[in-house]
């Protein structure tokens, strides 16, 4: 799906970077003109290009350099679409028919690691080991719900309790070992569920190299919890692949790198963006189509340019 850039023509072999220099100059030109400025909103295909580039791996510091916004106005408007978006959202997946869910937690971290935290100049709070939870559809796979927090029990009542919220019926729930999830399902859901664990036994790789290299899974146990759950379809490798997704898809994530956030209101704010774009406008290969369309919670394809008008009307909602 390929982005329109200002009042240049939309054409498939029109690189990112082509458009980001045409972006530049015409910013530079709506400058001169007095009809932007760096403290004002962006044009909105400007705002289109930049959140696909937040979308697609690119770090703050690059997207100013090639599009030539300021990173200031790059953050508030990362801020303030992932306010939106989460609205959005929100509101929107509410009466879902998921019939089997998966859930999982992904790493990060805010400011500096965990153990380093102490030492840390001016660390802010929030800073961090910094965990996000998500849900999964194993059918459609829309994302319903995720949360961006601590990796403890309160987490994961909060987290579960807001998944429950937005079913329509009772589901297949398939977990991982974590033991904050038998409290937070009981207390969510009680016995209207299907729910099963599937916890993994790792060991040390042969041959491993480093700290990143993926331990070896030595062996797999399926734990039933409360229902039937129906041992075929317990699994937690769609929200495996969905974390993996996030890990390529949003620079804040991306390990060995100086671009992790340096707030966690941002972090959370980074992964209702990808969200937004990853159930609305990214087409999945296998379903050929996009996972709210799948579900049902649209009709159309969206585009980019529909993101920044949910972005439009929001805005517009808090200025009234």
């Amino acid at each position: 799906m390929m982005l329109r850039c200002l009042t240049i023509p939309d054409t498939l072999g029109q690189s990112w970077a082509n458009r980001s220099v045409i972006l530049t100059h015409q910013l530079d030109i709506l400058k001169l003109m007095g009809q932007y400025d760096d403290m004002n909103k962006l044009p909105r295909d400007a705002r289109a290009q930049i959140l696909g580039m937040m979308v697609e791996g690119v770090s703050i510091r690059a997207i100013s350099r090639m599009t030539g916004a300021s990173k200031n106005t790059i953050v508030k408007l990362l801020a303030d679409a992932g306010e939106a978006f989460s609205d959005y959202q929100d509101r929107t997946l509410r009466g879902l028919t998921c019939k089997r869910v998966q859930v999982d937690e992904i790493w990060a971290f805010v400011y500096a690691k965990a153990k380093n935290v102490e030492t840390a100049k001016a660390a802010p709070e929030g800073a961090g080991d910094c965990w996000t939870w998500m849900a999964i559809d194993a059918d459609t796979k829309l994302i319903p719900s995720f949360y961006v927090g601590a990796r403890d029990a309160d987490a994961a009542q909060t987290f579960i309790a807001d998944l429950a919220g937005r079913l329509a019926n009772r589901v297949q729930l398939t977990s991982d070992g974590h033991k904050p999830y038998l409290e937070a399902v009981e207390q969510s859901f009680g016995a209207d569920i299907d729910y099963a664990m599937l916890i993994k036994h790792y060991g040390t790789p042969e041959g491993a190299v480093g700290r990143y290299s993926p331990g070896a899974c030595t062996g797999v146990d399926l734990r039933r919890v409360e229902g039937r759950p129906d041992p075929a379809h317990v699994s937690t490798s769609y929200a495996e692949r969905a974390n993996l997704t996030l890990r390529m898809g949003s620079r804040r994530f991306t390990r060995l790198t100086n671009a992790f956030s340096k707030k966690v209101e941002n972090h959370a704010h980074s992964v209702a963006i990808h969200t937004m774009h990853y159930n609305f406008v990214r087409i999945h290969q296998t379903l050929r189509c996009t996972p709210a369309m799948a579900a049902g919670v649209t009709g159309q394809l969206w585009e980019l340019a529909d993101m920044v008008q949910v972005l439009e009307a929001w805005e517009a909602a808090k200025d009234a």
